[in-house]
């Protein structure tokens, strides 16, 4: 049912792009050569999510980090677009719409790190986790118009939107704690001096993070070797929106984040092929979002959610897809 959804809310949202300019250039689309294509992608991301509480009395940067990998995550999902068959020819409007969906699996690590201290900033808690990426889903809604410029390259400024869901699972491992010194209840020994040592079996900690983003860019290609030709484009912006839910199934602790305004950042670069009507495409992209903040909650006995200090999230991969499409 959630692939469903997510797939009319792919449907919905690229009519909205595509139908001012099929209503527009319904009668001219031959002289002006616009047209859909829809395409199939396969792909990875190599990264890491990141959730932090920040400190209110103690020494360190931090409160608290945690590390969750995505090393890798592979997905598989579709793109439909809508612009110009031929963009070199004039000026013209282009939308894009791409979903992508992860496999389930072990993703490598998920690391927990506090720092407790009000003495200094040492670290005090350390643990280490298998992490599994359960939920992985992106949608990305691009809309935008092309210039050529002479024979040589065009360029594309493009306004975009994305969602993404990441969800995760700590199981297993070990941790480690620093002593406390007997004269502080807020001091410790340094963690490696003959620390509290424990191990976990079974899942440990779940967390989800939902992120929205709106963001500006621009694209510069060229096909001056047609049928080859290369494209590079950056996008960024502070309008990013996390919600994120923090599960510690040891303690039954559960906490809600909400922030706001982290710093997006995405350079992107491409390789295509055309061949008459299909087109094949491989792309590489580095995704940021630098540490957000905003308020964290903590649930209680009777499901209410109280205030609990100030929380934030970060998110930094690697993006590597084969995309497949046929321009109808």
């Amino acid at each position: 049912m959630k692939n469903i959804t997510s797939l009319t809310v792919l449907v919905i949202i690229l009519l909205s792009l595509s139908l001012p300019y099929k209503a527009h250039c319904q009668e001219e689309n031959r002289e002006r050569n616009y047209g859909f294509s829809f395409g199939t992608q396969f792909g990875f991301v190599h990264g890491q999510s990141l959730e932090l509480v920040y400190p209110t009395d103690t020494k360190g940067e931090l409160l608290s980090e945690l590390r969750w990998d995505m090393k890798p995550v592979f997905y598989y999902g579709a793109e439909i677009s809508f612009g110009l068959s031929d963009i070199m020819s004039r000026v013209g409007f282009f939308s894009s719409v791409s979903y992508k969906i992860g496999v389930s699996a072990d993703s490598g690590v998920m690391e927990d790190r506090d720092w407790w201290s009000t003495e200094n900033d040492s670290l005090t808690v350390f643990s280490s986790h298998t992490n599994k990426t359960g939920e992985f889903y992106k949608l990305d809604a691009v809309i935008g118009v092309s210039f050529p410029v002479k024979s040589y390259f065009y360029i594309m400024p493009f306004i975009s939107g994305s969602w993404m869901r990441f969800s995760f699972a700590g199981r297993d491992g070990y941790g480690k704690r620093a002593r406390d010194k007997p004269s502080s209840s807020a001091a410790y020994y340094p963690i490696n001096d003959n620390p509290h040592e424990y191990t976990f079996s079974g899942e440990v900690i779940r967390y989800k993070q939902d992120w929205f983003l709106i963001a500006a860019g621009f694209s510069i290609g060229t096909k001056l070797l047609s049928p080859f030709y290369f494209d590079i484009s950056f996008q960024i912006s502070p309008l990013t929106y996390c919600t994120a839910v923090d599960e510690h199934l040891t303690s039954n602790d559960t906490y809600l984040d909400n922030t706001v305004m982290g710093l997006f950042l995405e350079p992107r670069g491409s390789f295509s092929f055309t061949m008459e009507r299909i087109e094949f495409s491989l792309e590489f992209a580095y995704r940021y979002i630098g540490r957000t903040r905003g308020e964290s909650y903590r649930k209680t006995n009777n499901g209410n959610y109280i205030p609990n200090g100030e929380a934030g999230a970060g998110l930094s991969f690697m993006d590597t897809r084969l995309l497949v499409k046929l321009r109808i």
